[in-house]
C-alpha cells in the first residue's frame, strides 16, 4: 500500500468553445489497449474495475493541468487550468505566500498536464509507461495465486478499515468520523495525500476529505487518483510518469544515491520506504518487476536495458 499519494475527483467535460484551445489526446490510449486486452490483463478484476471507466478517467483529467509552485520547501501556490476553456483558477495559496520571508527563498514551479499520460513519447515509450502503470496498480490490489499475473484490481480498498491514516495537516485536515485508509487502484492514504489530490483532481480540497468513501464507490475517480498520482511529483520525488518517459534525470545526489531512470526508481516513488535498498530479493519489489515483464509482453513492448530494481537504491526521506 502506498505511504505518500495523492488524489482528484472528476468534472463533466464541456462543449470546447474556442478552437485554438489545446486539447488531450484520449484516443492515443485507446489505440495503446483495447476492451478486450484490459479484460484479458485483469480477467479476476472486481466488476468496479472497467475498462470504460479507466477511459473515462483518462479522458476528463486529460483536460486539467496544475502549475505548482512552491517557496521556502512548503509554502504553495496550485493554479488549476480547465483546457477545455482555458479558465485558470487559484485552488491554494498558503497563507505565508506573500511574506517577506517565503517570498525571497526560491521558488520550485513545475506544470503537470494530465493529458500527457502514456501519450507525449513514441508509441514505444507510451507503452512501457502503460506497463508500469499497471504493474503498479496490479500489484497494489492484488489477491491471489503469486505468478499468475492474472489477480489485480481485485481490491477497492485495503483489508483492513478499522486504521484511520490520519496524520497532523493544517492545508488537509481530517474530517472528524472519516478514515483515510487505502483505496483505489493505486491505494491512496492519508488525509494529507487525500486533500492534495482533491484540490488537483476537483480544485477542492474538502470533496475528498468530506468523502474519502468516492475513491471506492466511484470507478472513475479511484482511476483518476491513480492516474494522478502516477503524474504528478511530490516533495522530493520525480512523477513516476517523468521517470518512464525519460524526462527525468538524476541529479549528483540522486547519482549517489543509486537512483537510476528506469522501472525501479518508479518503485521507489510508489513505495520505496518498503521495498527498496533492502537487496534483490524483497518480495513486494520482485512482484512489480514481474508484473511489469508479464505486461510488457501482453502489450507487444519490451525493455532489454530496463534498471528494473531498486535493491540498492537510497529511499527518500519524504
Amino acid at each position: 500500500m502506498l505511504s505518500i499519494a495523492l488524489l482528484w475527483f472528476g468534472f463533466k467535460c464541456g462543449n470546447v468553445s474556442n478552437p485554438a484551445i489545446a486539447i488531450p489526446k484520449p484516443a492515443v490510449v485507446f489505440n495503446l489497449i483495447t476492451e478486450k486486452q484490459f479484460n484479458d490483463l485483469f480477467p479476476q478484476r472486481d466488476k468496479f474495475y472497467t475498462y470504460n471507466s479507466f477511459m473515462q478517467a483518462i479522458k476528463e483529467l486529460g483536460l486539467i493541468k496544475v502549475k505548482i509552485s512552491r517557496r521556502a520547501a512548503s509554502v504553495y501556490q496550485f493554479i488549476r487550468t480547465d483546457k477545455s476553456t482555458g479558465k485558470s483558477t487559484t485552488v491554494r495559496q498558503d497563507a505565508d505566500w506573500n511574506e517577506a520571508w517565503a517570498k525571497v527563498k526560491s521558488d520550485s514551479i513545475y506544470t503537470i498536464d494530465y493529458g500527457n499520460f502514456c501519450t507525449e513519447s513514441d508509441i514505444l515509450t507510451n507503452k512501457k509507461e502503460l506497463a508500469a502503470f499497471f504493474a503498479h496498480i496490479a500489484h497494489e490490489t492484488r489477491h491471489g495465486e503469486d505468478g499468475t499475473y492474472t489477480d489485480g484490481l481485485m481490491f477497492t480498498h485495503e483489508s483492513n478499515t478499522a486504521l484511520t491514516y490520519i496524520l497532523p495537516n493544517n492545508d488537509y485536515p481530517a474530517v472528524k468520523g472519516k478514515k483515510y485508509y487505502g483505496r483505489g487502484p493505486m491505494q491512496l492514504s492519508f488525509n494529507g495525500n487525500y486533500g492534495y489530490a482533491s484540490d488537483c483532481i476537483f480544485g477542492d480540497h474538502k470533496i475528498l476529505l468530506n468523502n474519502p468513501d468516492l475513491v471506492d464507490t466511484d470507478p472513475v475517480v479511484a482511476f483518476k487518483t491513480a492516474i494522478y498520482f502516477w503524474m504528478t511529483p511530490q516533495t522530493y520525488k520525480p512523477s513516476a510518469h517523468d521517470v518512464m518517459i525519460g524526462k527525468w534525470k538524476p541529479n549528483a545526489a540522486d547519482k549517489a544515491a543509486g537512483r537510476l531512470p528506469g522501472f525501479g526508481m518508479t518503485i521507489n516513488i510508489v513505495n520505496g520506504a518498503m521495498e527498496c535498498n533492502k537487496g534483490e530479493n524483497n518480495s513486494g519489489m520482485t512482484d512489480r518487476i514481474a508484473f511489469y515483464q508479464y505486461f510488457l509482453k501482453k502489450l507487444g513492448a519490451s525493455d532489454p536495458n530496463c534498471a528494473c530494481s531498486c535493491g540498492k537504491m537510497k529511499t527518500y526521506l519524504y
